[in-house]
């Protein structure tokens, strides 16, 4: 499994993570007095899905980039 193909894995599960903490967030909210901990708890996978689908995004951009480059470049000499 190559690079990409395991960040848009980690990419996945850190969706699930982050679902389950909303919800745990969501019944948490319904007790009288939620702890602040549970609150923080869906920023952890949420800070981690946020880098992961950044670099997902720059990805066939970045990938175009170079190809366009290496054929300028080729083109040049």
């Amino acid at each position: 499994m190559n690079w990409s193909n395991w960040l848009r894995q980690v990419h996945r599960w850190l969706s699930i993570a982050f679902t389950l903490a909303v919800i745990l967030n969501i019944l948490a909210m319904t007790r009288s007095e939620p702890a602040i901990w549970v609150g923080m708890l869906a920023l952890v996978p949420l800070i981690l899905l946020l880098a992961t689908g950044l670099y997902l995004f720059a990805l066939p951009y970045v990938a175009r980039w170079r190809t366009a480059r290496a054929a300028w470049v080729d083109g040049g000499q």
